[in-house]
């Protein structure tokens, strides 16, 4: 979710049993974050990580008791949405990334200082980043003299704090001589135009993961260690998930709202961006105005699919078959009206 409105202020717990909204009601805002993103699923959902301290931003204010209920049903509905397991979200966010990302070494030349550098990167089959350095470059010279570093990546979508990012720690080296035609292969796969891979100036380098330190949104944060990390398949709907929500954002919105409307009646949201897509549902930026107040309020939402979806066809049938629901709900609650 993104950033609550100023009037009406919330806490959030970090323990998944406990998560409350001081005040009347439990807050629209902890949204699908606070219990199913702690708890240990099954082999489709790996542990999920221990979570941050609780932000306390305040009292709330007093609700009315539809508004009560509103949030209540909603943050039912987030807590009972399957999701992807942290491990799949990490190794998805950093397989589907444009390739570029912030590294961050020991300076040789500043000794105490980091020095960050925005380098390209391709993961190689257990999702230890792969990198084509210039030995003129400062990083070069920081990880041969201390290989530790660190590598932060963003979600390709990223646009603010509501958004995933990934930060790898581990040891950085150079890459045996019988280990790089297969890294080149792999670093070529995603950056096809490195054509300066084959100048005698540039190496191959390999980041071997120590830990895993991911942050997916507002309450929903914490770590995957680097077995689970290595374990952990990239969703594959998640490859082409952004296409298929920029076509429903740009030609099928009023669908999306009234698929939230049908699975949280009463939310009434005037617009529902989808910002990503994977197997198992959809994450939307809803805005929306309680019917008592003549706030903005503005947050993510998770959007479950009724069942997994194995294909780009099936991702297609799936929302068609829930735009399809919607309506007829829609009609029918016209009718009891």
């Amino acid at each position: 979710f993104l950033a609550p409105s100023a009037r009406r202020s919330f806490s959030i717990s970090s323990s998944p049993t406990s998560s409350t909204i001081q005040g009347n009601a439990r807050g629209l805002y902890s949204s699908s974050t606070d219990k199913d993103e702690a708890q240990t699923s099954s082999s489709s959902e790996k542990k999920e990580p221990k979570h941050a301290p609780r932000h306390d931003v305040g009292a709330q204010a007093e609700l009315s008791p539809e508004e009560m209920a509103i949030q209540a049903a909603f943050a039912e509905h987030q807590q009972n949405c399957p999701k992807l397991g942290f491990a799949t979200d990490v190794r998805t966010l950093i397989q589907y990334n444009h390739g570029f990302a912030v590294i961050s070494t020991n300076s040789k030349s500043m000794d105490g200082y980091p020095n960050g550098s925005v380098v390209a990167f391709a993961p190689d089959e257990d999702g230890n980043p792969l990198f084509v350095f210039s030995g003129m470059s400062s990083h070069t010279k920081d990880v041969l003299s201390d290989p530790r570093c660190s590598l932060t990546v963003a979600s390709k979508q990223f646009k603010g704090a509501a958004d995933g990012r990934v930060n790898l720690i581990g040891k950085t080296t150079l890459i045996p001589k019988e280990e790089r035609e297969a890294a080149k292969a792999t670093y070529l796969k995603k950056h096809p135009g490195a054509f300066w891979i084959e100048f005698g100036d540039f190496n191959l380098f390999k980041m071997e993961i120590e830990k895993v330190n991911f942050v997916g949104g507002f309450a929903r944060a914490g770590s995957v260690s680097p077995e689970e990390y290595k374990e952990a398949k990239p969703d594959v709907i998640s490859e082409f998930g952004i296409h298929i929500a920029s076509h429903m954002n740009e030609d099928h919105m009023s669908s999306t709202i009234a698929m939230i409307e049908s699975q949280v009646p009463g939310l009434n949201a005037k617009e529902a961006v989808i910002t990503s897509v994977d197997s198992l549902g959809m994450y939307i930026k809803v805005t929306r105005s309680p019917s008592d107040t003549d706030e903005t309020q503005q947050f993510k939402m998770r959007l479950p699919f009724p069942r997994e979806a194995k294909d780009r066809k099936d991702v297609k049938g799936i929302i068609m078959e829930m735009t399809m629901a919607a309506a007829a709900a829609s009609k029918t609650a016209a009718g009891e009206e």
